[in-house]
């Protein structure tokens, strides 16, 4: 049995679910389980819906809740020819329970309510394609990870529960593939014991292949994106790409880790666990070889690897009382930064001062401020380029470093990282 996993952009119009029908059928008679997102930016909209209901802002709310319905009635209109098909039904209830929200009363935790609305994103996306993959004859079945995937109570990041979410899977999925050859489920969500839904954190979906797979001992997860595997580098940041044919489990981790986007960090360690191979294939070139990612490391070093992190801060933090930095002032920033859900791209120290480099967009900069004047002096610069390079040769760090101005560097046998911004 194999995994598949189709984002966003692989459902993002009635042309692309055709396209996820036209791959699905080079699978023919074999068992799939397929991951499916909400279709195209659909959960970036749900977001605003969201925003809109917890600002009692009703007239926005349904004008919102109306666009996400007619974008799906769009792609419905272009996928099914009788317009009697039950999938109508399905999502017209759907929006209209959704629209309803406004009048009811909601809960005090926004996090709950995010996740009971940007859930159903997933939930439209696979009706959908469900519905579609039957009028193909393809011989599919709807299946509701709200009900098979186990959480804690964290909403937006949600924990796993592996040990019931395994004897959900299985109880619910082994028996159904005795007369199906394709379940479909939602990406991206699951539950916790009271039935409430949860979400596994943004770009989740493909944690759940992880899941799944998991779950099912499957043979294979295959990863269907708009890139022909995954590359060395961001193209939007860097020409001439190569696609990496073969890499490692390990390799892929810390790629994840320095911020590479292709794979979503929490999927490779279930596969890892159970030695299953992922591939990153191309829903544009379906029968094109694609990447694998697997446990054997010998390949790891035949590319350099980059990864850019535009628009990044650089905050030097210094005591005011010119005390060393030392593991009780470490301890105080580090909650500092917690209390601010500050992601530390990269830190260094001194004796007196300790240096963090943050994504800029998703810090308040005056609040960062505020919460460090009473007892550090702080200095920052704004605007600039953190590169990562796996398996970095001199070459290749004079390539990238050309015209700009080194503000740290640190280097380790396999890897070297550089905070940099261009030349004035």
């Amino acid at each position: 049995m194999k995994v598949f996993k189709f984002g966003g952009a692989s459902v993002k119009d009635a042309s692309a679910v055709k396209n996820v029908a036209y791959v699905l059928s080079l699978y023919n008679k074999e068992k799939v389980t397929v991951i499916i997102s909400a279709m195209g930016k659909t959960t970036n909209a749900s977001e605003a819906i969201v925003e809109a209901l917890w600002n009692k802002e009703k007239s926005k709310f349904e004008v919102l809740v109306e666009e996400r319905r007619n974008f799906h009635l769009k792609i419905m209109n272009e996928l099914f020819e009788n317009k009697d098909n039950i999938i109508y039904s399905d999502i017209s209830s759907l929006f209209n329970q959704l629209k309803e929200k406004i009048n009811q009363t909601i809960s005090s935790n926004f996090n709950f309510e995010y996740d009971q609305i940007v859930s159903l994103g997933e939930i439209a996306s696979t009706k959908i394609v469900t519905a579609y993959l039957n009028q193909e004859n393809l011989n599919a079945k709807w299946v509701d990870a709200r009900k098979v995937i186990r959480t804690n109570n964290s909403y937006r990041e949600g924990n796993v529960d592996w040990e019931i979410t395994n004897n959900l899977i299985q109880k619910s999925f082994i028996k159904s593939f005795e007369n199906k050859d394709i379940q479909i489920t939602q990406g991206f969500i699951g539950h916790t014991s009271e039935g409430f839904t949860t979400t596994l954190g943004r770009e989740g979906s493909d944690y759940t292949a992880g899941i799944f797979a998991y779950c099912l001992n499957a043979e294979s997860v295959t990863i269907w994106k708009d890139v022909p595997g995954m590359l060395n580098a961001d193209p939007k940041w860097f020409d001439n790409t190569i696609k990496l044919d073969k890499i490692s489990f390990k390799e892929a981790i810390e790629l994840s880790y320095y911020g590479a986007t292709v794979i979503h960090p929490k999927t490779i360690k279930p596969l890892q666990n159970k030695g299953i191979p992922l591939y990153v294939k191309s829903f544009i070139q379906p029968k094109s070889e694609g990447t694998i990612i697997q446990e054997l490391t010998k390949f790891d070093a035949l590319v350099p690897s980059f990864i850019f992190k535009m628009n990044q801060l650089y905050l030097s933090i210094t005591p005011k009382d010119f005390s060393f930095i030392v593991e009780e002032n470490l301890s105080d920033i580090f909650k500092r930064l917690s209390r601010l859900n500050a992601k530390i791209n990269l830190m260094q120290n001194s004796a007196l001062s300790f240096s963090v480099v943050l994504d800029q967009d998703k810090i308040n900069i005056k609040t960062l401020l505020e919460e460090f004047q009473s007892s550090y002096k702080i200095k920052y610069q704004e605007g600039l380029e953190l590169v990562t390079i796996r398996h970095y040769d001199t070459p290749t760090l004079e390539r990238v470093l050309k015209g700009k101005k080194v503000l740290i560097e640190q280097k380790s046998e396999n890897t070297v990282r550089v905070l940099m911004k261009n030349i004035d």
